[in-house]
């Protein structure tokens, strides 16, 4: 038997111990202290240790159990039909390999139906003579509470059934997540404590003892499998699920029968990106094996059925490693701390660093290098860390402290926190490290705009001390890039096109592409429509620069600092030479949008989010890059992020694409 190394054992037993702890909150207690996604995580790396290290499984492991201990309140009601639990899958590996299983179990190739998951709580349906008899949770797999009187209050749950049968069937109680908000917006003008998810508000109100609590809540239900019947049962998981539906039972109506694995993957893909269109809340899809006389062969594990699958979708939280924090220096020279991580896969993509943003960002979380810790990514939205989990320490982290110098912020190094703020930042303001930063910015779409003209091109013009401020980039010859590496006639040809094209520039881009302290997009827009030429604002005094609406002093100081700084007015002046500067037109007091700040999230298909900002503006509106009670509108695309949840809870008016685009017509 293979040795297991002492840290593994050490580790598996942590997570085990987490796991039960968070598992009983929140299939017990119908509470969390971390999100579902994030416990997945934790049990799919016990399950690959188990995996790697057989010798360590034991029946105590959470993998081998069915959770949900029966409350003391409540009848207990002993299942006639044991309830098992699906084996999760997370990858399209895992997928295939269930697969391969399969049809090495059967020696044939099976159909497959797919149905949705929908994240609520599991309910035993037992129907005598075609009446509602029963109705119990899941519970332990063998024993459940008996919620006979709340189920009943459930308008979409039959209490009489299209023929007098004798059946138990199994379902899923839910809340919509309209549902959701409107009781958090009550309970926020009560002052209580709101609800996390639809998913424990549909279970704790399954489980009150007084069904008027149930009956107040509207909660609704899915019904997907026959475990128990006096008639005859059809051969496939499809024809079954047409039963129910004839039956009285309502099914969600998404279920595909499919003729391969691929099939499958396919139908997963589709409701990743569709799942949100949705009233109630989807984890995944189950995958089960069509044919009947397959799924008898197959049969059952401990704790699952061997011919079904349930395939999460992929978690915008999961659990992951920091293996060491490093430095990212800015184009301002802010410095920003990162978390190097064990590559974990989040949001659909493997993630290896996140930002930790500044130093009280670290002491607030108390991140250690060594800890376990919930990764976050929506939409969007930069993966950050959003909690560790100090349970899983082990004593061997260790603390981090700020450096008092950093390579890369210039030949000293030094680095100093700025007055008033959390941020650190170089000393030395024009080392290599941030002028590579501030080129990559100057030619990035949001400022000047230079296609084809991307980091590594830059780092390999700046390597061979072609380029070292902004105004070169607009004396290179085809000469010069010929010296560029896979660089062909074709490629030369684009990049000087581009860099043509890119010296017709709004007033706005080029105060956006200058990478002055603090002057963001918006104010850049409001810069160009107050002043009308750059000339005049080198000449504004702070106070001028003060009393512009949207610009306080902060702004106004590091503005006219930049301005009057003999280097930087230099600069301005070499490449105002190369420039055609275009106007950005003021604000339309006629326009649709005048005094209306709105927020863009997640992905538009009908046009780039940049040009959204273009009409908006050309209306008279604002854009705004966080939600907040000022903001009127928060354009939603599609995988949008954290912006729409803060927007619905400030109860901001969300506009999805075609409503955008109608209001914009």
């Amino acid at each position: 038997m293979q040795k297991v190394p002492g840290e593994v054992r050490e580790r598996y037993e942590k997570l085990k111990k987490t796991i039960e702890h968070h598992r009983r909150l929140y299939h017990v207690e119908d509470r969390q202290e971390i999100s579902p996604e994030a416990l997945d995580s934790l049990k799919y790396e016990l399950v690959k240790i188990e995996e790697s290290h057989p010798s360590l499984i034991t029946p105590d492991s959470p993998s081998q159990r069915v959770m949900g201990e029966p409350l003391k309140e409540f009848k207990k009601v002993r299942h006639k039909v044991p309830q098992w639990s699906f084996n999760d899958a997370f990858t399209e590996s895992d997928i295939r390999a269930f697969d391969e299983r399969v049809r090495k179990g059967l020696g044939e190739v099976p159909a497959y139906t797919c149905e949705l998951k929908i994240d609520g709580l599991k309910i035993v349906f037992e129907y005598v003579k075609g009446k509602l008899h029963t109705a119990a949770t899941r519970g332990d797999g063998v024993t459940g509470e008996d919620v006979t009187h709340n189920v009943r209050t459930i308008e979409s749950v039959p209490l009489a059934l299209a023929r007098p049968v004798n059946i138990i069937v199994e379902g899923e109680v839910w809340m919509s997540k309209e549902g959701l908000k409107k009781i958090n917006r009550e309970r926020e003008k009560k002052g209580e404590p709101l609800f996390a998810n639809p998913r424990n508000v549909a279970a704790g109100s399954i489980r009150q003892l007084d069904p008027a609590v149930a009956a107040r809540r509207n909660l609704d239900n899915f019904v997907y499998d026959i475990a128990e019947a006096d008639l005859r049962v059809p051969e496939t998981q499809y024809e079954e699920l047409k039963l129910l539906q004839e039956l009285g039972f309502k099914v969600n109506r998404y279920f595909k029968q499919v003729s391969g694995i691929e099939g499958a993957l396919e139908y997963w893909r589709h409701w990743q990106g569709a799942k949100e269109k949705e009233p109630y809340l989807i984890d995944g899809v189950v995958i089960k094996v069509n044919e009947r006389r397959f799924q008898e062969r197959l049969g059952y594990t401990g704790k699952a059925p061997r011919f079904a699958i349930a395939f999460k979708f992929a978690p915008e939280q999961v659990t992951t490693i920091v293996e060491d924090i490093a430095f990212q220096i800015g184009r301002t020279g802010v410095i920003t701390p990162v978390a190097h991580l064990n590559p974990v896969s989040v949001a659909g993509s493997v993630v290896s660093r996140a930002t930790l943003h500044n130093e009280d960002q670290i002491k607030r979380l108390d991140v250690r290098v060594g800890d376990t810790v919930i990764l976050q990514k929506a939409g969007d939205v930069i993966p950050e860390i959003v909690q560790v989990l100090r349970e899983m320490r082990t004593g061997k982290e260790k603390a981090f402290v700020f450096p008092k110098r950093i390579a890369g912020c210039g030949e000293s190094g030094r680095i100093e926190r700025i007055p008033g703020a959390s941020a650190w930042r170089c000393v030395d303001r024009h080392s290599f490290v941030q002028q590579r930063r501030r080129l990559y910015h100057f030619v990035s779409k949001h400022a000047f705009d230079i296609e084809k003209l991307g980091p590594r091109v830059v780092d390999h013009l700046m390597e061979r001390e072609l380029v070292a401020n902004f105004d070169d980039i607009f004396t290179l010859t085809k000469g010069d890039l010929e010296q560029l590496p896979h660089f062909k006639e074709k490629s030369i040809e684009n990049l000087l096109r581009s860099i043509e094209k890119a010296k017709k520039v709004t007033l706005a881009r080029l105060l956006i592409g200058l990478s002055i302290d603090h002057v963001g997009e918006e104010t850049a827009y409001d810069l160009g429509r107050h002043f009308g030429s750059i000339e005049k604002i080198k000449k504004a005094s702070k106070e001028e620069l003060e009393n512009i609406e949207g610009i306080g002093p902060i702004v106004a100081k590091s503005l006219y600092d930049w301005m009057h700084d003999a280097p930087s007015r230099r600069l301005l002046d070499r490449l105002l030479k190369h420039l055609s500067i275009q106007g950005v037109g003021s604000k339309r007091s006629g326009g649709k949008f005048f005094g209306k700040t709105f927020v863009l999230t997640g992905t538009l298909e009908q046009m780039s989010r940049d040009e959204a900002k273009e009409k908006i503006r050309a209306e008279g509106g604002g854009v705004a890059s966080t939600v907040s009670k000022e903001t009127d509108y928060v354009v939603a695309g599609t995988a949008a992020g954290s912006k729409l949840d803060k927007a619905e809870a400030l109860g901001v008016s969300i506009l999805d694409e075609k409503a955008f685009v109608k209001m914009l017509s």
